[in-house]
């Protein structure tokens, strides 16, 4: 079966905003060990830009070499607050303590792209939106978790803005497509430059 895309990951949301876009995709979860993989970019220092940018070429170029023919995409996205990097929550009381650490604050979504063909990277982009957490109370946190855990353990920083989680936030600046995790608006004006899909 023909497709315009492999997708190296197993996000139903970013397989949604490929197939709403008109992309026909196939997706195959690649094997990376993508806790120790960041672990050891962040001992190196590495920025959060790059550390988004390295997972995203990881998966891509895991896939893209077993289907040298396929156009694969890879994707991560990375939570950047002041240079420290959050991870998706493990645990309720953890997804508190990062909206906790959050509010009031504002940090950075940083959603990176890389595409593989013929077992090489081709192309690449690291999306960035900035969002500002009003200053809730601790009441609303744990009422906001009643409702929305276990859900969100699938985000970083406990949210989900697709959801209710909108409500947690006083500004947002940014690609609505980058916030959830693929910068889609640049790799469909690559794809229609490139001829993989009509322009």
């Amino acid at each position: 079966m023909f497709c315009d895309l492999l997708l190296a990951s197993s996000s139903r949301i970013r397989a949604d905003m490929l197939r709403a876009a008109g992309l026909t995709i196939e997706i195959e979860s690649p094997r990376v060990d993508e806790d120790s993989l960041k672990a050891a970019l962040v001992a190196e220092e590495a920025s959060p830009r790059d550390v988004a940018d390295t997972l995203a070429e990881a998966k891509a170029r895991k896939l893209g070499q077993r289907h040298p023919d396929q156009l694969v995409l890879g994707c991560d996205q990375v939570l950047d607050l002041a240079g420290e990097i959050f991870s998706k929550p493990e645990a309720r009381e953890e997804a508190a303590e990062q909206l906790l650490r959050l509010r009031g604050q504002t940090h950075r979504l940083l959603s990176a792209a890389v595409l593989y063909h013929e077992a090489k990277p081709i192309w690449r982009h690291v999306g960035t939106a900035r969002l500002t957490m009003r200053d809730f109370s601790d009441n609303y946190i744990q009422a906001y978790l009643d409702r929305n855990w276990p859900d969100v353990a699938t985000s970083v920083g406990g949210y989900k803005l697709e959801a209710e989680g909108v409500r947690l936030f006083a500004r947002i600046e940014g690609n609505h497509f980058t916030i959830l995790g693929l910068p889609l608006v640049e790799l469909l004006t690559y794809l229609s430059n490139r001829g993989t899909i009509p322009a």
